[in-house]
């Protein structure tokens, strides 16, 4: 175990991976909320995801979200595809930064994007090609990487070599996701050193949920391996469409206001996060599963 990192990276989700598990929100609600977080001092949001609008409806209005949304000069943005089409809308959109995701399982691989795991790799090979040649960058995203409601868990073997194909035909990046919340900081633990051991060069993001409620603990774990990069959605909103009793990802502002007593930095305002939070929660009309959220800052005191 090393030194903890003095400062992490956080991308925000919400607009993406948590939107996508609601039902349809406007397309105005949609603009407000990439905007109102764009303010929070989060320096890295993905906006949309370039998806067929019969498999996932909520982000039927992508092209539009993004033509509308302000785009802050100190943040980035990025946006999700399943394949090459996806991924020339994206390029098309104006975006720089592309998500494709590809599942180290089989059969989630074929329920996500009706292809198996061997064939979105073949795709994604293409994919990155044709967003160097654009002057993009591609990350990878392996998802059901701590395991699959269908398959049960995936050797890390296979996850490690799922990841390292990606690698070899160029991707700029890797990231593992939890999809349904299968991690623990042992199986992170496994998984983050089986990695760079093969591809030690590579930069490495993180994308877990709380299903289970081991979220911010395997946070900590994968920090003391160096990890300094980590997916996080505002709330807690989010899920999976194809995998059941997925729920959200760690919240935003719980990920931050460990952080920051750790004396590790994110760079955010926790307490403009957790207006956007309380924003968002009106907005899909429903509770939210952040406990920040509910209580505030370990700082808010109650009038005696």
């Amino acid at each position: 175990m090393g030194d903890l990192p003095d400062r992490i990276s956080l991308r925000e989700v919400g607009p993406r991976d948590g939107l996508q598990n609601e039902a349809p929100v406007p397309t105005d609600d949609k603009v407000e909320l990439i905007d109102a977080l764009s303010r929070t001092g989060v320096s890295r949001i993905e906006a949309v995801s370039f998806v067929h609008p019969k498999a996932i409806p909520q982000m039927a209005d992508a092209d539009e979200v993004w033509r509308r949304a302000e785009k802050a000069d100190d943040v980035r943005y990025s946006a999700l595809v399943p394949n090459l089409r996806g991924a020339l809308r994206a390029l098309d959109a104006g975006f720089t930064e592309i998500e494709v995701v590809v599942s180290a399982s089989d059969t989630h691989n074929r329920k996500n994007v009706n292809r198996s795991t061997e064939e979105s790799l073949d795709d994604i090979a293409r994919l990155i090609a044709e967003a160097h040649e654009r002057g993009a960058t591609v990350q990878a995203i392996v998802s059901t990487a701590w395991g699959c409601p269908y398959e049960g868990d995936i050797p890390t073997e296979r996850v490690v070599s799922v990841a390292s194909r990606a690698v070899a035909d160029g991707a700029d990046a890797v990231s593992f996701g939890d999809t349904t919340g299968m991690a623990t900081p042992a199986r992170v633990t496994r998984l983050v050193g089986e990695f760079r051991s093969r591809n030690p060069e590579t930069p490495l993001n993180l994308h877990f949920h709380n299903t289970r409620g081991t979220g911010l603990a395997n946070v900590y774990a994968a920090l003391q391996l160096g990890v300094d990069d980590f997916d996080a959605s505002v709330g807690g909103l989010g899920g999976c469409p194809y995998a059941p009793g997925a729920s959200g990802n760690i919240a935003s502002e719980e990920l931050v206001h460990m952080l920051e007593d750790m004396g590790i930095a994110t760079g955010v305002d926790l307490d403009a996060l957790i207006e956007v939070a309380a924003r968002a929660e009106r907005m899909v009309g429903h509770k939210l599963p952040s406990q920040v959220l509910r209580a505030g800052p370990r700082t808010r005191l109650t009038p005696a």
